[in-house]
């Protein structure tokens, strides 16, 4: 099990992406291995609009519903529980500027039992994840 963050979306899906070329070798082990990904319906909010900022609402809406059709890609919704339960993540990494988005996505990690997680955010690293790469 591997969680899927907004970066490694951008990097695979944007060959301009600092991070295209690793993110793609990522992806091949990821399918190579046959892991089930784990992301949220808020990472996946990031994810549609920041490609449709970059490369068109098309484009963005072309990769969204193929994301949607996988069967390898698994997202997570949070309730009203894990949503205030994130709250208190974010007071506790105020200081670190960590995202709502990161916060939903560590609480529902935790839930689900993933300890992994391919993004090129450090809050991952910083919450206590083992992160690729």
């Amino acid at each position: 099990m591997i969680f899927i963050d907004t970066g490694a979306f951008l990097a695979r899906y944007l060959s301009n992406d600092q991070y295209h070329n690793q993110s793609n070798d990522i992806w091949d082990a990821i399918r190579r291995q046959r892991e089930t990904c784990f992301t949220t319906n808020f990472v996946l909010t990031e994810v549609f609009t920041l490609l449709g900022r970059r490369a068109g609402n098309k484009f963005a809406a072309d990769r969204a519903l193929n994301i949607y059709a996988s069967r390898v890609i698994k997202i997570m919704r949070p309730g009203r529980k894990a949503e205030v339960k994130a709250i208190d993540t974010f007071e506790k990494y105020a200081d670190q500027k960590i995202s709502f988005t990161d916060c939903i996505s560590f609480v529902l990690m935790k839930q689900e039992g993933i300890k992994r997680a391919f993004s090129f955010d450090f809050h991952f690293r910083l919450a206590g994840y083992n992160v690729v790469p």
